[in-house]
C-alpha cells in the first residue's frame, strides 16, 4: 500500500473498485447458495432414481426367474434374440446458472409381434416394459450424475472466488482506501499547520512594522 501515491485520484479509483469488488462478492455469494440448494436438489433426486432402478431391476430379474422356471432357461434366450427394440438416446445441453449440463432423452422403438403367443408366458411381456423401464431410469441416473458432478465443479470455483474476494481482495482495498483517507487527512492537517504558522508570522512582522 505505501507504493500508491496517496493522492484524491486515487482515492476515487479504490472507492470505485472496491465498491465493484463488494458487488461482485454480493452476486458471487448469492450463486454460491444457488448452486448449494440445486446440488442439495440433484442429490434427493440421484437416491430417488437410484431406489427406483435397483426395484425396477429386482422386479425384472424376478420375472425372468418366473418366466424361466415356466418356459425353460433355453427357451426364454432364444425368445430374446427375437425382440425387436432399438433403444435411442438423444443428448442435448442446458444451462444451470452458467453450467453446461446434459439433457439425456431415453426412447425405445417396438417393431412387434416378437414372436408367436404360443407357448410364450405372459411374464415375457412384463419382462421387456420392466426392462424397457430400467433402461430409461439409467439414462436418467446418467443425466443427473453428470449435472451432479459439473455443478459441483462449478460450486468449489464459486467458492474459491468468494473466498478470495472475502479474505483478500475486498480487506485489501478496504485497508488501502483507509490508508489513502488518513494520509490525505494528515497532509491537510499538515497544510492547515503550516498555513497557520505562516499567518501567524506574517501577523508579527506586520506588527513590528507598524511599531
Amino acid at each position: 500500500m505505501k507504493n500508491i501515491p496517496a493522492t484524491k485520484t486515487n482515492l476515487l479509483k479504490v472507492k470505485k473498485i472496491l465498491s465493484l469488488t463488494e458487488e461482485g462478492y454480493k452476486l458471487l455469494d448469492e450463486k454460491r447458495k444457488m448452486l448449494m440448494l440445486e446440488l442439495v436438489s440433484i442429490i434427493d433426486v440421484i437416491d430417488k432414481i437410484r431406489e427406483d432402478s435397483y426395484n425396477a431391476l429386482r422386479e425384472g430379474y424376478e420375472l425372468v426367474e418366473k418366466a424361466s422356471v415356466l418356459m425353460g432357461k433355453k427357451k426364454l434366450e432364444e425368445l430374446s434374440l427375437s425382440v425387436n427394440i432399438k433403444n435411442e438416446i438423444n443428448i442435448s445441453e442446458r444451462g444451470v446458472m452458467g453450467v453446461i449440463v446434459p439433457v439425456i432423452n431415453f426412447n425405445s422403438i417396438d417393431n412387434p409381434p416378437y414372436y408367436s403367443l404360443s407357448g410364450v408366458s405372459l411374464y415375457v411381456d412384463e419382462i421387456i416394459i420392466k426392462f424397457k423401464e430400467v433402461l430409461r431410469l439409467f439414462s436418467q441416473l446418467a443425466e443427473k450424475r453428470i449435472t451432479l458432478l459439473r455443478i459441483s465443479k462449478e460450486l468449489q470455483k464459486t467458492i474459491r472466488k468468494v473466498n478470495a474476494l472475502e479474505k483478500i481482495h475486498i480487506p485489501f482495498y478496504r485497508e488501502t482506501l483507509k490508508y489513502i483517507s488518513d494520509r490525505l487527512e494528515e497532509e491537510a492537517r499538515e497544510s492547515f499547520t503550516m498555513l497557520k504558522m505562516i499567518k501567524k508570522r506574517r501577523e508579527a512582522r506586520e506588527s513590528e512594522g507598524v511599531k
